[in-house]
């Protein structure tokens, strides 16, 4: 599936308590921490005067809140929760250390027991974020790591990077490929 060639601001929620300890999260709604409060905070002021005028989201908490503390900055209503948006379904994975099997799983050589084909999540990331992207823009998509690795993997760029939580990320598609630019967040 193709991705709308549009410009947008992503935003991987705040940290948790389990990415602070190296855990697979996938579908598991766990909240932000503090960390991850301060951290949307700041990706938050790092946004404002950027043109954004559409939020959307993904349900899961993480994700919500910090689209909340971003939109409250912004002064903007969350236009949509997406479930499309949501985290990788990791199965058997979620609640487990973070493991070596990243890339079996991109090059669709391992899917671990109950773990949503990598294949499957780039089509859902490519249609929730063409959704998102059909909206006014400039818009704010804010999810999740591995949904962001099958938005880079669509976008013609390296799957497997992990993406730091809260770094505001302006995607921009340019010939046949696609830019990521970090915002500043030094306040």
């Amino acid at each position: 599936m193709s991705l709308n060639p549009v410009s947008f601001w992503f935003l991987r929620h705040g940290e948790t308590d389990w990415n602070a300890e190296g855990r697979s999260q996938g579908q598991t709604d766990i909240p932000l921490n503090q960390v991850g409060m301060m951290q949307a905070e700041r990706a938050a002021r790092a946004l404002v005067g950027r043109g954004i005028v559409t939020i959307v989201s993904s349900p899961l908490s993480r994700a919500r809140v910090t689209a909340e503390v971003v939109a409250k900055a912004l002064d903007l209503p969350i236009a949509a929760l997406d479930p499309e948006l949501m985290e990788v379904a990791f199965g058997e994975q979620e609640g487990q250390p973070m493991g070596d099997w990243y890339d079996d799983w991109i090059r669709g050589e391992f899917t671990p027991e109950g773990c949503e084909p990598f294949a499957d999540l780039r089509a859902r990331a490519a249609r929730g974020i063409n959704r998102a992207t059909a909206l006014p823009g400039p818009v704010l998509v804010v999810a999740h790591g591995a949904l962001f690795r099958a938005f880079r993997y669509e976008a013609g760029l390296e799957p497997n990077v992990r993406t730091p939580n809260a770094l505001p990320l302006w995607c921009k598609p340019e010939g046949e490929g696609w830019r990521l630019s970090p915002a500043d967040l030094s306040d």
